[in-house]
């Protein structure tokens, strides 16, 4: 078929992972509702999404011409940094296992089918207490399918044969699903990044797995499949093998649902417990754990006494403490989002329900929130809550949006004036680069003053106050009234006066105001309005 490649070749591997994003963005909402093992926290395809958006902006970071060694292994290095969730954290190690196989061969049907059978012998390994009836029985059950071999599209084909076969046996292996009357969350997001595969190399979509004719069975308690730890602890952690060795050994006697994915000193940790902090001091004993993210399921308490429904309320995700009070003063519910380490649709969805409002306009502040707030709208408007997500894309915005914030007038017409103040803000943000790499304003070097405006690198400097200097002129050059500043707390005390006296000077109608970002924020927010 012309157009179709004939070889898993650099972009096939990026066409396929961009149709995975987008399959995965199609069927979110359908995995999520059939999640009810091991937890039944309905955010399984949330988490998949996100680990594959991950791995999509490391592959689109890879300059064009690449080969496809390092298109394939940006991509599972991407979902090895983004991964989310158990399900997330094993498709990983998928990507990790085939890319070893992908990234030095032909990109024929026998490399795949050898891709495929070292990706499940990965996850398997790494999944400390593997069970049956999971996305690891899918991923295996796909591999057995293309044994031996083929034409490549004929390889993919038999593949995703096989990982639907056993997707749709895994109620018949797991007591969990049957009871609730599903197949494999995780399973089932295999099979939709397998498709996605098939559907690069051959130009036709394979059918969607039905969904179940009835609402899943859930829990008594609506939150875990039996009883379990009380808490999720992810986090990558920078090792050698040997520590992560007696890693794995001292966090399977702390919990349960144990992976460790990775390799190369790099490795992703994901682990259910009761006891949080020990979960990461053993990985400082090991190495150096980073992003670390705790989430507590809240099984273990009673039930507390629900407070008074409120009318209406704001979720407003914000980069630093000082915003969260600001924010708060205005009335919004905050929601922290520390470097490296955005709340997910499940955390989200949690804030929603903690205002006991009845109406909720929920701002995220990032574009990268994009999936998860969707995410966690739709599973509260289910429940019966009036929610409004309003894509603001930076915190500027959303300060915009609640300084027109008024609780007493309709709801709509909140709303829309609500989402007019955060579009009538242009925003801007400077940022320190890590690494040398290439942007739409040229070559930075590691340690570089990055100014993006509107999510893109306008300028690369060497100087904080003149870089931002550099960007409010170009922000003010298509016109203004009201300047805001966000400050971070380390950033020198003669920037915020700086500026202040260059938009006076410089701008004689443009006011400017200037709000603490506090630990944790980058450097400096600019909005324009």
């Amino acid at each position: 078929m012309p157009g179709v490649p004939q070889t898993l070749d650099a972009e096939a591997v990026r066409s396929w992972c961009a149709g995975a994003l987008a399959a995965l963005g199609r069927e979110r909402a359908d995995i999520d509702a059939i999640n009810v093992y091991p937890v039944a926290d309905g955010d399984t395809g949330t988490n998949l999404y996100l680990t594959v958006e991950s791995a999509a902006r490391a592959v689109d970071a890879v300059p064009a011409g690449a080969g496809v060694a390092e298109v394939i292994r940006a991509m599972a290095h991407g979902a090895l940094i983004g991964a989310r969730g158990n399900s997330g954290t094993i498709l990983a190690q998928l990507l990790r296992g085939m890319a070893a196989v992908l990234a030095d061969g032909t990109g024929d049907g026998d490399h795949l089918a050898r891709a495929l059978a070292d990706a499940a012998d990965a996850a398997h390994a790494a999944v400390a207490h593997p069970v049956e009836g999971t996305v690891l029985t899918v991923a295996r059950a796909a591999a057995d399918a293309c044994d031996g071999g083929g034409r490549l599209a004929e390889v993919a084909t038999r593949a995703y044969a096989g990982a639907r076969t056993a997707l749709d046996a895994t109620p018949g292996q797991l007591a969990a699903l049957r009871r609730a009357g599903v197949v494999d969350a995780g399973g089932r997001g295999l099979v939709t990044v397998l498709g996605a595969l098939v559907e690069t190399l051959t130009g036709q979509a394979p059918g969607r797995p039905a969904a179940p004719a009835h609402p899943p069975v859930l829990p008594a308690d609506g939150c875990v499949a039996g009883d379990g730890p009380a808490y999720e602890v992810v986090y990558l952690l920078d090792a050698d093998d040997r520590a992560v060795d007696r890693l794995r050994a001292r966090l399977d006697e702390l919990g349960e649902s144990l992976v460790v994915v990775g390799g190369d000193g790099l490795w992703n940790v994901h682990v259910h417990v009761d006891d949080a902090g020990a979960a990461v001091e053993a990985g400082v004993e090991a190495g150096r754990p980073h992003r670390i993210r705790v989430t507590h399921f809240d099984t273990q308490a009673a039930p507390a006494e629900p407070a008074p429904p409120a009318g209406r309320a704001v979720v407003a995700v914000v980069p630093g403490e000082g915003l969260a009070g600001l924010c708060a003063e205005a009335g919004a519910t905050t929601l922290l989002a520390r470097p490296g380490e955005p709340p997910t649709g499940s955390e989200l969805a949690e804030a929603i329900r903690r205002t006991h409002a009845h109406e909720v306009v929920l701002l995220p502040n990032d574009t990268e929130l994009r999936a998860a707030a969707a995410a966690a709208a739709g599973a509260t408007r289910a429940e019966g809550i009036r929610v409004a997500l309003i894509p603001t894309r930076a915190a500027v915005q959303g300060i915009a949006a609640l300084a027109v914030h008024e609780p007493d007038r309709d709801f709509d017409e909140d709303v829309v004036a609500m989402t007019a103040a955060a579009g009538a803000t242009r925003y801007a943000e400077l940022a320190v680069a890590e690494r040398q790499s290439f942007t739409s304003a040229g070559v930075c070097q590691a340690g570089d003053i990055l100014g993006l405006i509107e999510g893109d690198v306008a300028v690369i400097g060497h100087d904080l106050t003149d870089t931002a200097r550099t960007v409010l002129d170009r922000m003010l050059s298509a016109g203004g009234e009201l300047v805001t500043l966000v400050v971070a707390a380390d950033t020198p005390e003669t920037l915020t006066p700086t500026l202040e006296q260059h938009v006076r000077a410089a701008y004689l109608a443009v006011d400017t105001v200037v709000y603490p970002a506090g630990e944790g924020a980058p450097p400096l927010l600019i909005g324009v309005e």
